[in-house]
């Protein structure tokens, strides 16, 4: 709306009109994955939603969490069997579960007419898959659930954000898909043009038996800082802005 102001009385008018028809943005944020997403405290004082309030402050914050301990990424991918295969994994016959309950709430909160202006998908798994050798099938499978999401959301241009899994040590038998797993999330992070990665090597560092222990789950302030990690890279997203490429935005 423009206004040409020729008087305080038209000033005023212009002013008032502008502030009951302005609204404020809607911005969505999915948090999904297993137990180190499960962990994170969203609400705490100094965790994700805290941080989006400070970042974005005159917005309308709606979020949705659909999260499960120890569950590998075909929980979430109707398409996991197909892809295994041509990998050379077995198929496994379950049932996506997770995947519909993101959809489910998505359509609680919004409809064909109200949508929200940007749509954020925060993503921390990979540690079951580690674990059990499916490597090998994990980054088509993170793509297409990335894919399935845009595309049932009807949100193009979803922003995505990754917490790679940390420096924990699974051991010998399993730690090449370890390592694995922690570039692939890297990996389509950084080839997605609204995407971006979060670091948490820095969110476990427990000590045991007073020597240091990566443990495989975050500190009370590892979750804060994985919360506010999250927050940044995602806003940046939101703002167009280029997110850290070191996964520790400031």
């Amino acid at each position: 709306m423009l206004c040409s102001v020729k008087t305080p009385f038209l000033a005023a008018c212009c002013l008032f009109s502008f502030a009951v028809t302005c609204v404020a943005e809607t911005h969505l944020f999915i948090l999904s994955g297993q137990s180190n997403m499960q962990g994170l405290k969203e609400a705490r004082e100094n965790s994700f939603l805290p941080e989006l309030g400070k970042l974005l402050p005159d917005a309308d914050i709606q979020h949705i969490k659909v999260v499960m301990g120890g569950r590998p990424i075909r929980m979430w991918v109707a398409e996991w069997d197909t892809i295994a295969e041509k990998h050379g994994l077995r198929p496994m016959n379950q049932k996506p579960t997770f995947y519909p309950q993101i959809i489910d709430a998505y359509n609680e909160k919004f409809s064909d007419e109200e949508k929200p202006d940007t749509v954020t998908f925060l993503w921390m798994q990979g540690e079951k898959d580690a674990k059990t050798n499916l490597d090998a099938a994990y980054e088509e499978s993170l793509m297409q659930l990335i894919a399935n999401l845009r595309r049932d959301l009807d949100a193009p241009e979803m922003n995505v954000v990754i917490g790679r899994i940390s420096d924990h040590s699974p051991g010998e038998k399993t730690q090449s898909g370890w390592d694995h797993v922690r570039q692939i999330h890297v990996n389509v992070a950084q080839s997605d043009p609204h995407g971006a990665w979060v670091d948490t090597d820095d969110c476990n560092n427990k000590t045991k038996n007073g020597k240091p222990n990566n443990d495989l789950h975050y500190t009370a302030e590892g979750y804060d800082l994985f919360g506010r990690r999250l927050a940044r890279q995602a806003v940046r997203l939101i703002k167009g802005e280029e997110p850290a490429e070191n996964g520790r935005p400031e």
